[in-house]
């Protein structure tokens, strides 16, 4: 069989947006095709909590992320390989990102001695002295399978001096360049690197050019949604994303709330992904076309009316068939069986304990972003984004004095 001319997850571009720039596209990897802008869901330890594979896919999941740092410690990414990747451990046919683990071991793990080798540190489940390098990232990411894999850097907090900044970008680079020697499976998985420099445009700068001079397949920008203000955070990404290709997907790590969604596909980011949506929806907060819900709240006792009636909760996923290949019971258009549960039901359900309240406030989340992102991308093809950004930032609220971020 003639090799692809295409490295193993590539961009393609569809439509750019007349008003703002924003992109429509698709990448395309080893386990399908997916349309961009993205939401990606996170599945730290292999499984998004509280939501089953059957289920992402029900409402319109295409990429999922998993965590190399925690795959690693437990259950090991050896037996992970044994069992024929990720993707058949967990029962997930279509792409996975993986990250490096690096933000876990500078944030998580305790007794940490960095170098240029890479890093020491103890392992926040038993304590055990582990080492994570570049070289050994690219091992784990590639005995796991994962259709992205990120390089490892280091992560630092936003608010540090230029001269430790700087250190920590060029440490990185150079991180970058060791893991790109160390992938093995180039042909079936992708290295994309991570554009770091906090709010420096030179180091932001260097640290781009840098990437992009290794020509590798996809970029992501981090160390941001760290702590920064919004208008801060947008102040990086209008100097650092034209630095990027334009024929690379581009990755903005850790971002959920649906104004920086906006205004980052705006400044043209395909990938998105964060815990924020099922974390909030363990406890109690939702995430609706109006703003949050927070279903503890005694208001909801006596509400029988849906979570959010604007709300498809199922998506018309073209992955999704009975062996028969036929669209399923529950994608005919009136089975919507999401819009039969009341405020009032989910309330009482955190009230008792009840896990499913967790479960379904989980999905309801998900869904939400799935969704939101799935109305995005026909703003951009419309040329619309300006008009939907307008009637997002006031339906939701974030034009109301002291609005909450999500």
């Amino acid at each position: 069989m003639a090799k692809s001319e295409h490295p193993a997850v590539w961009y393609e571009h569809l439509h750019t947006e007349k008003y703002t720039g924003a992109r429509r596209g698709r990448i395309h990897t080893p386990h399908g095709t997916f349309e961009t802008p993205m939401f990606m869901p996170v599945g730290t330890q292999g499984a998004v909590k509280g939501v089953g594979t059957r289920e992402l896919k029900d409402i319109g999941a295409q990429f999922i992320l998993s965590n190399t740092y925690h795959l690693w410690v437990r259950p090991g990414d050896e037996l992970i390989a044994q069992a024929g990747g990720l993707h058949k451990y967990m029962g997930w046919d279509q792409a996975i990102l993986t990250d490096s683990g690096g933000f876990q071991v500078f944030s998580l793990a305790d007794a940490r001695k960095l170098k240029e080798e890479g890093v020491t540190f103890q392992n926040h489940v038993n304590g055990d002295k582990m080492f994570l390098s570049p070289e050994v990232a690219m091992r784990i990411q590639n005995n796991l399978g994962s259709d992205v894999m990120m390089q490892l850097d280091e992560a630092i907090p936003y608010f540090e001096t230029y001269e430790y900044i700087k250190e920590s970008m060029q440490r990185s680079l150079r991180w970058a360049e060791r893991a790109q020697v160390a992938h093995k499976n180039p042909d079936t998985q992708a290295l994309f690197g991570i554009v770091q420099g906090a709010g420096f445009k030179a180091l932001r700068t260097e640290s781009a050019n840098g990437l992009v001079g290794m020509d590798l397949p996809g970029y992501a920008v981090g160390g941001l949604s760290v702590g920064e203000s919004k208008k801060e955070m947008n102040r990086v990404l209008d100097f650092t994303m034209p630095l990027l290709p334009e024929d690379k997907p581009r990755y903005l790590m850790g971002v959920a709330a649906p104004d920086s969604l906006i205004d980052g596909v705006i400044r043209g980011v395909d990938m998105f992904d964060s815990v924020l949506p099922t974390r909030i929806g363990r406890k109690g907060t939702l995430m609706t076309r109006f703003g949050r819900v927070v279903i503890k709240n005694s208001k909801y006792k006596n509400d029988f009316t849906p979570l959010d009636p604007d709300l498809s909760y199922y998506s018309p996923n073209p992955i999704r068939r009975d062996q028969f290949g036929n669209l399923a019971q529950y994608d005919l258009p009136d089975y919507n069986p999401f819009q039969n549960l009341t405020r009032s039901y989910l309330h009482h359900l955190f009230n008792a304990n009840e896990l499913l309240g967790a479960q379904l406030a989980s999905e309801h989340n998900l869904r939400f972003l799935l969704q939101f992102m799935e109305d995005m991308r026909t703003a951009i093809e419309n040329d619309e984004l300006l008009a939907f950004r307008e009637t997002v930032m006031e339906e939701y609220g974030y034009n109301k004095p002291n609005a909450r971020l999500f």
